[in-house]
C-alpha cells in the first residue's frame, strides 16, 4: 500500500506530466518567444501560480521538456545491440541506426532537439542548462565515436567523423520531416545506411 508520501509524488508527477504534455502544443505552435505561461497553464488546466510551484520560467519548461527527450534518446541508444554481427563495424550501425530511428519516429523530439520550433534559438536557455542538454545528446552520440575509435581512429579524427554522420543523419531526418524528401524519390533510411556502410568500408581500407 503507497505511502502518503508516495500518493503526493504521484499526483506531482501526474500534474507536471499534464503541464509538460500542453507546453509541448504550445512551443510547438508559438516558439519559445511567443509562448507564455498563462497559456501553458490554461491548456493544462491550470492557473498560472499552479505552474509556477513546478517550473519556475517557460525556459525551464522546455528544459525539462528537452531533458525528458534526450533520456528517451540515450535510452533507445543504450538499448541497441548488433543484429548478429559483432564487432565495432557492428557496433556502430547499430548505435547510430538506434539515434535516428528513434528521430524518425518521434519528430517532434527532433524539432525540440534542434530548436526548430517557430524560430526558438539556443539563447533562450541558460548557458548551464544549455550545457548540461548538449552533454545529454552527446552522450547519446559517444558509443558511436568510441566504436570508431575501435576501428582505428583517433579521438580528434573519431569526433570528426561522428560529426559528419550525425550532420548527415540530420539532413535526412529534416529532408523526410518536412517531405522534401520526396522531391528526390529516395528513402531517407536507404541513404543513412549507405552513408555508414561507405564510411565503415572506407574506414576498413585505411
Amino acid at each position: 500500500m503507497a505511502t502518503p508520501e508516495q500518493r503526493r509524488q504521484s499526483l506531482t508527477d501526474v500534474r507536471r506530466a499534464l503541464v509538460l504534455d500542453a507546453a509541448r502544443e504550445v512551443f510547438q505552435q508559438h516558439g519559445l518567444a511567443g509562448a507564455n505561461v498563462r497559456e501553458i497553464a490554461r491548456r493544462a488546466g491550470y492557473t498560472p501560480g499552479a505552474i509556477y510551484s513546478y517550473f519556475d520560467s517557460k525556459e525551464a519548461i522546455y528544459g525539462a521538456l528537452l531533458g525528458e527527450s534526450l533520456e528517451r534518446l540515450n535510452a533507445a541508444v543504450d538499448c541497441a545491440a548488433p543484429d548478429g554481427a559483432q564487432g565495432p563495424a557492428a557496433e556502430l550501425r547499430a548505435r547510430s541506426r538506434a539515434w535516428f530511428a528513434f528521430f524518425t519516429r518521434n519528430p517532434r523530439d527532433l524539432d525540440l532537439g534542434f530548436y526548430l520550433v517557430q524560430g526558438l534559438a539556443e539563447r533562450g536557455l541558460t548557458p548551464a542548462l544549455n550545457q548540461s542538454l548538449n552533454q545529454r545528446l552527446h552522450d547519446a552520440l559517444a558509443p558511436g565515436e568510441l566504436a570508431l575509435i575501435a576501428l582505428g581512429l583517433d579521438a580528434d579524427a573519431a569526433r570528426f567523423e561522428a560529426t559528419a554522420l550525425f550532420a548527415q543523419g540530420v539532413g535526412l531526418l529534416l529532408l523526410r520531416h518536412t517531405g522534401r524528401i520526396k522531391l528526390f524519390g529516395q528513402d531517407a533510411d536507404a541513404l543513412f545506411n549507405h552513408y555508414l556502410d561507405r564510411l565503415i568500408a572506407r574506414l576498413s581500407r585505411e
